[in-house]
């Protein structure tokens, strides 16, 4: 096969680069960094989404593996117990939790200050204590301390303790439960009007494991589960949709048209809109941890809060497991979905065969001028081909020449 063979159409496509968005050998090389905050492409999500698809599953797997055989460390809202409160005044939690031990032969669950200066309290959080066993320890404390009380004489009564039922932490639970439904109802029907059904199924999905994984990492480290916890967990579902919105925004902005075309997939275009929102994402991520850690430091160093800290815990794990839910599943999973049956799917299949046809070509006429280059036949022959000789009658059929078309005078 010579140049001359090879279709006008063929050689123009095969001559013409693929896109800058579209991963190929032509696509322009800049630095990841360059490419990731301009938005062209620094990371190919979609491309390699059976690779996310993997890492969800492990997450996924280890978090499940630690809630079935580790269990949740219930705080004792959930389970019952005992809180013993009182003025800190020079004692420190170790000091506190060494007399809980001698007093009453076991370890406090947490012992914690709370508050600042001279309003500062210590905390006692223990398993359910009777009569006798709050008696001895309050004797204790008040033989090691000398708590005072309002008018700042050492007193007994300075030192408090109450009992809390499990009953409280349930109801909790309950509430939070139903809350969650409602309010994953709510978004299932908002994105599917607002965008449409498959971006609400793959919405659902990265809630679901944004929960699922939050929960997994408190039981995995260990953390407390306290009523904190669980309202928590719904404010970093407020996240985690927004992330995915925007995305999917993007998504449908960049898709828009995109069965009337053939120079790109859906799943490239999904690519380009995850690139474009990706510096947005982790700006947006960055921002949010700063005052989670702020919230953090505060509760752990200068208040000793302990729902603050519950509470910040809960909010910083899940910001994490959401922007990457939004960016690595939620939008893959879409592409997937669209790509697997429907339009879509046909539009992508004629798109590459497209592609892989404009990609023989190129290979062809590569491998064509190899030869003629290094063979030096074909260049001359190319013209005998082309033109006919001057004394070679007419094909039969053929549109007479001659001087029809000149204008005459």
């Amino acid at each position: 096969m010579t140049n001359s063979q090879t279709s006008p159409s063929l050689r123009k496509d095969a001559e013409r680069p693929f896109d800058d968005f579209v991963p190929g050998p032509n696509a322009p090389k800049h630095g990841f960094f360059n490419r990731l905050y301009t938005g062209t492409g620094a990371i190919d999500v979609i491309g390699r989404r059976r690779m996310w698809y993997g890492i969800t599953a492990v997450i996924v797997l280890i978090a499940l593996a630690s809630i079935v055989f580790r269990g949740f460390n219930f705080g004792i809202d959930f389970e019952g117990g005992s809180r013993v409160q009182f003025p800190a005044g020079s004692a420190t939690t170790s000091q506190v939790e060494e007399v809980y031990r001698d007093a009453i032969g076991t370890d406090a669950v947490s012992v914690q200050t709370v508050g600042t200066g001279s309003t500062t309290t210590m905390l006692i959080r223990s398993e359910a204590l009777n009569q006798q066993q709050v008696d001895k320890l309050n004797a204790a404390l008040f033989a090691e301390f000398k708590p005072k009380d309002k008018n700042g004489t050492p007193s007994l009564a300075a030192i408090s303790t109450s009992d809390v039922s499990e009953t409280w932490g349930s109801q909790i639970t309950s509430k939070a439960l139903r809350a969650l439904a409602v309010f994953l109802v709510i978004v299932t029907i908002y994105i599917a009007v607002r965008f449409e059904r498959d971006m609400a199924i793959a919405a659902l999905a990265a809630l679901v494991f944004d929960v699922l994984v939050t929960a997994g990492v408190y039981s995995l480290v260990g953390f407390e589960v306290t009523p904190a916890t669980v309202i928590g967990i719904l404010t970093i579902l407020g996240f985690s949709l927004y992330d995915s919105v925007v995305v999917f925004d993007k998504v449908e902005e960049n898709t828009r048209g995109i069965l009337h075309l053939s120079r790109r997939t859906y799943g490239e275009q999904a690519n380009l809109a995850v690139n474009q929102t990706l510096m947005r994402s982790i700006n947006t991520a960055l921002i949010g941890i700063l005052p989670i850690v702020g919230l953090m430091v505060i509760a752990v160093w200068m208040l000793g809060v302990g729902t603050l800290k519950d509470l910040a815990l809960v909010q910083l794990v899940g910001l994490l497991v959401g922007t990457y839910s939004s960016i690595f599943f939620a939008t893959p999973l879409l592409v997937s979905i669209k790509e697997r049956w429907g339009p879509v799917a046909a539009h992508t299949k004629r798109v590459m065969a497209k592609r892989s046809g404009i990609a023989a070509a190129r290979a062809g006429a590569a491998a064509e001028r190899r030869a003629v280059a290094a063979t030096g036949r074909g260049q001359s022959d190319a013209p005998a081909r082309r033109y006919r000789e001057a004394d070679q009658s007419s094909r039969p059929g053929a549109r007479p020449s001659g001087k029809r078309h000149k204008k005459r005078h």
